[in-house]
């Protein structure tokens, strides 16, 4: 089986995606770089987790539970956790104490752990407690907004609710749609083409840095699992 991501977009403007594995017979996968920080569940043999993922700026590889289920939040760019800062998260994260199947403790208080339906409900009774915020200049910036505010001021207010600069989001969020594109058949010409870059060396150069796959392995296929939802299907 490998490894099968499922993911949905939400209705909520704190939310990204909203996203589940489930891993048999796999020892490690391959990690994409990604734009936002997240909260994943997991069980395993009966004993739940709970951790924060940070925002990563590069791709790697990461060991797998045999026979794990997870469920995560990535939240939407621009929010963040009041008790932790968002540049202290990229390129990390930090597993939650005392987590049970049913509930979890984040910020001095005890939550009900959420299944991948009640991500929302979970997530808008944190926003209303104030554990996770956003920085609205990010939030009306990622809308196509332009603020009241000079370059350096947006990029120091962007840095800080983020942990990224806004030239590393766009090249990793282009990065991430190039390789959905090439998963699902689209020529190399085209993806070059259509999202603006140079040449396809400069494509396998990103694809290589943020992805970890070549634009054959993604079409093909190959290459083992990695934690990507292309095209929904199973990585083995």
């Amino acid at each position: 089986m490998g490894l099968l991501f499922q993911t949905r977009a939400s209705d909520s403007s704190w939310i990204g995606t909203v996203w589940t594995c489930t891993s048999e017979r796999v020892a490690e996968m391959t990690s994409v770089a990604g734009v936002s920080w997240g909260i994943v569940f997991w069980q395993r043999e009966g004993i739940a987790y709970t951790s924060i993922s940070g925002p990563e700026t590069r791709t790697g590889t990461a060991p797998v539970p045999e026979g794990a289920t997870f469920v995560g939040i990535e939240f939407a760019v621009g929010t963040s956790l009041r008790a932790v800062p968002a540049p202290a998260l990229v390129d990390g994260g930090v597993e939650l104490p005392d987590a049970h199947r049913r509930s979890f403790r984040l910020d001095g208080a005890r939550w009900e752990t959420p299944g991948a339906d009640d991500a929302e409900a979970l997530v808008a009774r944190l926003v209303r407690a104030g554990v996770v915020i956003r920085d609205p200049l990010v939030t009306g910036l990622r809308r196509g907004d332009r603020p009241a505010a000079t370059a350096r001021t947006v990029e120091r207010r962007f840095r800080e609710a983020t942990g990224l600069t806004q030239g590393a989001v766009r090249q990793i969020e282009r990065a991430r749609s190039a390789a959905a594109g090439l998963a699902s058949g689209v020529p190399v010409a085209e993806v070059v083409a259509g999202l603006g870059y140079f040449d396809e060396p400069h494509l396998a150069r990103a694809l290589r840095r943020y992805v970890g796959r070549t634009a054959r392995q993604l079409r093909d296929g190959t290459g083992g699992p990695i934690a990507l939802a292309l095209d929904q299907r199973a990585t083995s």
